[in-house]
Formats: C-alpha cells, sequence, structure tokens
C-alpha cells in the first residue's frame, strides 16, 4: 500500500469516529526521542523516515511538520505523496496546535492515540475546542490499517552494575523522596523510559541504541514501583529490586493503578507523560513539574565521570584509527558512505571489546552535498562512493559500561574547494570559543550558544537546530535538561543552569543544500573553576579525544587565540591516545595533531 492509499484508509477510519483531525506524532507511549518499530507510525502513513516530526491528516488534506534538521530529508521523502512538507519555525508556518484548530471543522472531533501525545498537548485542545463544539476520541486509527504492523517489544533485562552507576537505586530514591517532600507530593509517576532506568539502574535493548527499558514507575514515600514486563525480569533483577525496596508489576497495570489514587498530590510531568496517562488521575491534585530524576541524572557523579573519561578514550582510539583508514584507502579501494559507516561501528568493537556495547545512534556518513542533511542515512543499495576530493562528515557515537559517546568529524579526503575550507575554520572557531568560557554560575544554555554561534552571524551564516545537548550514561545520547540554544522550543524548554557534572555536546555547523555539509563535535564536562567575589565561576574539560582535520583548516582565518587553543586541544589529544598506537598510526597521529 503506498502512502497515498494509506491517508486515503486513515480517513475512511476518520469519518467513522466522526473525526476532523487526526494527529499522528512521533512518539511512543513515554515521549520518547527514538522509538521502536511498533511506534513508527508517522513514518508508516508519511514515508518520512526524520527522528522528529508530526502528520497532521483532515478530510482533504495532509501536513508533516518537522524542523529544519529535516527539511532537505523530508522534501525527497514526500515527493508525489499529497503531503504538505511544514517547515517548522519558517515565517509564516502556523504551528501544529494552531494548523490543528484551524482546520478542524465543527462538530468533528479530534482524533490522536492518546497514549502517543503528551498530555500538555491533549489538555490544550480539550481547553481550545469548545467553541466548536468539538470531542476528544481518544484511539488508535493505525492499528485498523497497519495490518503487518511489528509487535511490541519487551527485551531481556540487565543491571547496570554500582561500579558503573556510582549509586544504588536505594540510594536514589532517597534523593527523589527528598524532592517530593518539598513539594509535598503524595505520589511520582515517572514516565520519561530514561528517567526510569537510570533510577532503578537497569537496561534493555526495546530501543535500537537506546538501551532502556519500556517501563513506567511510581515512587511514595514507602513504596517504589516498576511496571515492566515480568517476564523480562531474571532472578539476579528481581533480586535487586526487592533488595532495594522495588515491586515488579506487569507493563499495562499502570493505567489502573492510576486509575485508582482518587485523593492526595501526583506528581506527573504533563509535558513527558501521555495524555490517558494523565486524564487517569485528574481526580487529585497535580504537581505538573519535570520528574527531579532529569536533573539527578544530568549532574554525573564523580564514579561516573571517571568512567566516561575512560569510554572516551576508547572512543578516540577508534575514531583516529577510522581516521587513519579513511584518508590512507580513499581512491585506492572502493569505499561508500555506508561502508564508511560500518568501518568506524566495527572500530568500536574491536578496540572496546568487553566494554562496548553498541552504536549510540545509526551513524551517519555523509559525502559532499549530502551532509547538508544533517541527520542522513545512508542506504547501503543507493549511496555515494567515496573519491579523493571532497568531504566526508561522519557523527557517530557508542554505548560502552563506562558511558555514551557522540563525536562528529568532518575529513578532507582530497583537494577542497575554498568555500568548504572557508566554512571548516569557522566551525572550528566556533566550536573551540564555546569550550574556552568561563562564565558565572546561573548561566543556561542560551546564554552562551552565542559564543559559536556568534562567529556564524558575523560572517552571514547560522544553522537550523541548537549547539548542542546533553549526554546521557548508557541511555539516550540526547537527553536534557541542559543544553546551548539561542532558541527554546515551545513545547520543551532544553533549558537549565549549566551545574558541576553536567556533559553537553558542542557542535556548531555549517549546512548548504547541494553542495556541503559541516559539523565538527565534542563533549564538553562542566566544572567549578575558582570562587570570586562575585560566586562560582564556572569552566569547561574537553572530554571527547580525536584529531581535527588539519588537512581542511585555513589559518589565515584563525586568530592566534584559535591557534593557541586547537594546539592546546591537539597536544592533549596526542598525551591521551599515542600510548595506544604505534608505527604509520601513531606517525599519522603526530602528524595530525602537529602544533600549526
Amino acid at each position: 500500500m503506498d502512502t497515498k492509499k494509506k491517508i486515503a484508509a486513515l480517513r475512511e477510519e476518520m469519518k467513522k469516529e466522526k473525526i476532523g483531525v487526526y494527529i499522528i506524532p512521533t512518539s511512543d507511549f513515554h515521549n520518547s526521542e527514538y522509538v521502536s518499530p511498533y511506534f513508527m507510525t508517522r513514518e508508516y502513513f508519511s514515508g518520512f523516515t526524520g527522528s522528529a516530526g508530526t502528520l497532521v491528516v483532515t478530510e482533504s488534506e495532509a501536513a508533516l511538520f518537522t524542523d529544519g534538521r529535516y527539511f532537505i530529508q523530508a522534501e525527497n521523502q514526500l515527493q508525489g505523496s499529497g503531503i504538505v512538507l511544514m517547515r517548522s519555525g519558517e515565517s509564516g508556518v502556523p504551528t501544529v496546535r494552531k494548523y490543528v484548530l484551524d482546520t478542524l471543522p465543527e462538530s468533528e472531533n479530534i482524533g490522536f492515540d492518546g497514549r502517543v501525545l503528551t498530555a500538555e498537548t491533549g489538555r490544550y485542545y480539550k481547553k481550545n475546542t469548545g467553541e466548536k463544539n468539538v470531542g476528544i476520541v481518544d484511539i488508535d486509527l493505525a492499528d485498523r490499517i497497519w495490518k503487518d504492523r511489528p509487535a511490541l517489544e519487551h527485551t531481556e533485562i540487565y543491571l547496570l552494575d554500582e561500579k558503573y552507576s556510582g549509586k544504588s537505586a536505594a540510594e536514589k530514591l532517597s534523593e527523589v523522596r527528598e524532592k517530593m517532600s518539598e513539594k509535598k507530593a503524595d505520589v511520582h509517576i515517572i514516565t520519561a523510559l530514561d528517567e526510569i532506568s537510570w533510577l532503578f539502574n537497569i537496561r534493555a535493548d526495546d530501543i535500537k541504541c537506546c538501551p532502556m527499558v519500556l517501563s513506567y514507575a511510581a515512587v511514595t514515600e514507602s513504596s517504589a514501583l516498576l511496571f515492566a514486563d515480568t517476564n523480562a525480569c531474571g532472578e539476579k533483577v528481581l533480586e535487586y529490586l526487592g533488595k532495594n525496596g522495588i515491586t515488579l508489576r506487569p507493563y499495562d497495570e499502570i493505567y489502573s493503578y492510576a486509575e485508582k489514587l482518587s485523593a492526595g498530590s501526583v506528581w506527573i510531568d504533563k509535558k513527558r507523560a501521555n495524555f490517558r496517562l494523565a486524564e487517569a488521575v485528574k481526580k487529585c491534585g497535580i504537581i505538573s513539574e519535570p520528574s527531579p530524576v532529569e536533573l539527578l541524572k544530568a549532574v554525573k557523579n564523580p564514579v561516573e565521570i571517571k568512567n566516561i573519561r575512560y569510554a572516551h578514550l576508547l572512543d578516540g582510539i577508534a575514531v583516529t584509527k577510522f581516521m587513519y583508514w579513511i584518508k590512507t584507502n580513499v581512491g585506492k579501494i572502493k569505499i561508500n558512505e555506508a561502508d564508511a559507516a560500518d568501518y568506524i561501528d566495527s572500530l568500536r568493537r574491536e578496540v572496546g571489546g568487553e566494554h562496548f556495547i553498541a552504536p549510540s545512534f545509526d551513524t551517519i556518513s555523509a559525502y559532499n552535498a549530502n551532509a547538508a542533511m544533517m541527520h542522513y542515512s545512508a542506504d547501503s543499495k543507493n549511496c555515494a562512493v567515496l573519491e579523493p576530493k571532497g568531504i566526508l562528515l561522519v557523527d557517530s557515537g557508542g554505548h560502552y559500561f563506562e558511558g555514551t559517546t557522540d563525536i562528529t568529524r568532518t575529513f578532507a579526503l582530497g583537494e577542497v574547494s575554498d568555500v568548504v575550507r572557508y566554512h571548516f575554520t569557522l566551525t572550528v572557531r566556533a566550536m573551540l570559543n564555546l569550550a574556552a568560557a568561563r562564565f558565572m554560575h546561573g548561566c543556561r544554555g542560551e546564554n552562551l550558544d552565542i559564543l559559536a554561534r556568534g562567529i556564524m552571524w558575523e560572517n552571514g551564516l547560522d544553522y537550523r537546530c541548537g549547539t548542542g545537548h546533553g549526554v546521557g550514561y548508557l541511555l539516550s545520547v540526547h537527553e536534557g535538561p541542559n543544553s546551548f540554544r539561542h532558541k527554546l522550543s515551545e513545547d520543551r524548554a532544553m533549558s537549565a543552569v549549566l551545574d558541576e557534572g553536567m556533559i553537553t555536546t558542542d557542535e556548531p555547523g555549517i549546512y548548504v543544500e547541494g553542495s556541503h555539509g559541516i559539523r565538527i563535535e565534542n563533549e564538553l564536562l562542566c566544572k567549578n573553576a575558582e570562587k570570586c567575589e562575585y560566586g562560582q565561576i564556572m569552566e569547561f574539560e574537553t572530554i571527547t579525544y580525536a584529531p581535527i582535520d588539519l588537512d581542511c583548516i585555513d589559518t589565515a582565518l584563525f586568530e592566534t587565540r584559535d591557534r593557541e587553543r586547537l594546539n592546546a586541544y591537539h597536544k592533549m589529544v596526542y598525551e591521551k591516545l599515542s600510548p595506544y598506537f604505534e608505527g604509520e598510526e601513531l606517525e599519522f597521529l603526530k602528524n595530525c595533531t602537529r602544533a600549526i
């Protein structure tokens, strides 16, 4: 069934339920960024494969909303589908909410699966449709049409040893209960998968590249409930849960549990929790704030930080070996984008050994113009063959027991144009400038974003995404609430005071449709520097260890401080990595970290 037929079938089901507008977000029951195949409903109906977007279907129109990372990709994938591309954030483009309300016919309902739409969004529609005599229909219409829909998968749950987590689940629960007491919350329902997996020191493979457990949690002063697949827990896990005061309940029982809560105050984040679950507890007093777990896990403890540095050492070795391989072999053997992605993934497995678990996301390997698509995915059957000219952007990372990594490097494969060299040099300058920041405690990412983006603005350039995001510890490679961005999201402000122990990526870039894309990404650990009469001064430690390609830099565009910063970074990289290299690879490392 092609896209047009799928949309037509959806409209037929909408008519049966008197639904005038049906909303299909990119989400699972937990508002996760990445989802398992069962939840790829928006992709099924639209053909758009990006990780972010919302499909809205009316009787006469279908519209796909996505952000600037995916404009080029979406335009290509929607061709011939009849679906209109809505470039979110562009002038004159309505928000999803405004579009839904503006296109909604009178006396017809808004429909969506209430398990995949946030409570905040669902209640917004309930509140703002009264004049049109409209109701809300919470229904999963995809199940009626998607006949070969993949099964909802629950994989085996395993423990993250405390030598990696640094704290027991009982210790973490105690911290959560302290925050609950401050808010006078009787029950705290947690729905975000990364928060639950972190809190209970459990992991699984329920979502590709995101080693988390499909689950819900409920915490009271005296109890902690984990709602997960009971068949996925072995004796070791059950023993650990019991030892830490955690009771296991079936995954779907969260709704009946919530419905039975009829008094007291329930702490539930309406921006993360789904609509159906929030409706189930509406009889109680609601505290709608981010879970305290979000901030607790964002601030890495000393054990986690020590481990993370080691994970980055392993990662840096793999990335440097890849750099040597690609520069040595391009033009000599046939290598396409997919081959390059496979090779760097194999190096992580080889170097990491028993420490390595899996890639932290699908590796982005993009040659020349393909790199202008920020989240490009190379198809092994139809992708670019690399030549000894131009540039290759590789955005990759790994999950290790010691932590999660995320790194982007752009490599010159031979001769590059003056424009590419100019853009590459600006990107390096921007990345180094943010990494060198010193700032007073109390600053947020939006206060510092200009240190990177400002260099682009000075040259009449910009990029349609944030400059950086938080990184989880063997969870999601993208986490909040810390980030670098100059605009706040309407739906969720990824904004937090930058505290010691937070890790945030630093990844400015330049993307020119039809020509090239450049991104350089390191991870920054926020640390206390010295105190002064004005308060606590903060700084960053760069914890990513891999060369930045000197072959693509125009040193004439460097200021003295740019040169000093890059030389200092490369000196550190050489000191960290050189004990693990020998022969030609060591000479290669020495050359590509040389002072300029």
